[in-house]
């Protein structure tokens, strides 16, 4: 045999005893990890088996079609079904949504909406009944008339106070959004599961803004969790991405052949500059948190803000609710300045902060919801996303910039 026959084969089996191994090191990590801090984890992540001479996070694998002879059953046989970076990204998200509970599947997509889109619409049949809260994220309305034009009736309720127990008789799918966005209401997620339950519905909780850091849905009884990677779990805004994390095989065999059927797969370079940024995601989140908490202790002395909302806050209308399911609060604070005038002077005088829409980045973030339509907030009202900046200087730039608006 040549050298570089030898080679091949070499390569070939060190391929085929990577794919087998694969398994067995995930469950040797999450051994491992099982007690650990989540920094530990978040850094460990989904890693593959250590082969010498290979990098410690493989980079992205760019195939529409493998090396297929025989029957197909290996585990990659085409571009849209699977990909050897998705399964280390999925393997990470699950390990940090779901650490230590076995059966769990995970499922990147290529946005949180496409994410959103296969759970409800694979779950979901003609005459069924679907529970929406009514103060979510902004394109659920635009979801609702899709649901609707289907024939499924939706229902919908606020987040606070749990209010979407009131209207889940006779529902299929409870679609929970906590804490909610952008108004930051927060409910008991393991209460509407178990009355959700109880009914024979599904429950599905939008973990988009806690970041599995924050909070675990799958603990507190969800059958799925849901969110968009393109937040903070990545964290630098250059990544649209979305996951599903389930423990049910049959609802997540179905939401697997929507991916396949609709095609809303991840690109593998977006794959693998996720599982890259989720390595800092506890960093982040900590440093994150702490400074939303510094930004809205400093909000709640001015005279001009109202309506302040962090959940982090002991005196938040959530916080009690908040402090029993979540262990960190996230890092969006809202409030309300008296005008749209106000508030746009507000956001012209910031510095440190840039006027645009979306969250969790390293750089903050402010913007007017109201200029989108479609949420019931005021004109005046901000929502603001803590970055990464020293404490100081960001809290300074807001107080400073609320001055410059008063003008």
């Amino acid at each position: 045999m040549s050298d570089s026959a030898t080679g091949d084969a070499h390569r070939v089996a060190g391929d085929a005893g990577r794919a087998d191994a694969t398994g067995r090191v995930a469950r040797d990590l999450d051994q491992v990890t099982a007690g650990a801090g989540d920094g530990t984890r978040a850094v460990r992540a989904g890693l593959p088996e250590p082969a010498k001479y290979e990098p410690t996070l493989p980079g992205p694998v760019f195939a529409a079609h493998y090396h297929l002879p025989g029957e197909p059953t290996g585990p990659y046989a085409y571009g849209r079904d699977e990909n050897p970076t998705w399964t280390l990204l999925e393997r990470a998200v699950g390990e940090l949504e779901a650490p230590g509970q076995d059966g769990v599947e995970t499922l990147v997509f290529a946005s949180g909406m496409a994410a959103i889109s296969a759970v409800l619409f694979s779950q979901l049949r003609a005459g069924d009944v679907c529970v929406l809260p009514d103060d979510g994220y902004q394109a659920l309305p635009l979801v609702r008339a899709q649901l609707e034009a289907y024939g499924i009736e939706v229902r919908t309720a606020p987040t606070g106070g749990d209010a979407q127990l009131g209207v889940l008789d006779g529902a299929k799918l409870l679609w929970i959004e906590t804490p909610s966005n952008p108004g930051l209401d927060v409910c008991d997620i393991r209460r509407l599961a178990k009355a959700a339950h109880a009914r024979g519905a599904l429950v599905a909780v939008d973990n988009t803004l806690a970041t599995p850091l924050g909070q675990r849905p799958l603990e507190l009884g969800a059958d799925f969790a849901v969110a968009s990677g393109t937040k903070q779990l990545t964290g630098h805004g250059d990544i649209l991405l979305g996951y599903v994390v389930g423990r049910n095989p049959e609802a997540m065999a179905a939401v697997r052949r929507w991916r396949k059927i609709v095609g809303a797969i991840p690109g593998p370079m977006e794959a693998w500059l996720a599982h890259r940024s989720i390595a800092t995601l506890q960093m982040r989140v900590d440093r994150q948190s702490a400074t939303a908490l510094a930004v809205a202790e400093a909000l709640r002395e001015r005279p001009e803000v109202t309506g302040l909302r962090y959940p982090g806050l002991p005196d938040d209308p959530a916080h009690k609710i908040a402090a029993r399911q979540m262990r960190r609060y996230g890092c969006v604070v809202s409030f309300s300045l008296p005008t749209r005038a106000r508030a746009e002077r507000f956001l012209d005088a910031l510095r440190l902060v840039d006027d645009a829409t979306s969250f969790g980045g390293v750089r903050s973030t402010a913007e007017r919801r109201g200029r989108w339509g479609g949420d019931a907030v005021p004109e005046g009202f901000i929502r603001l996303s803590v970055g990464a900046e020293d404490p100081e200087d960001l809290v300074a730039d807001v107080l400073r910039a609320l001055d410059a608006s008063a003008a």
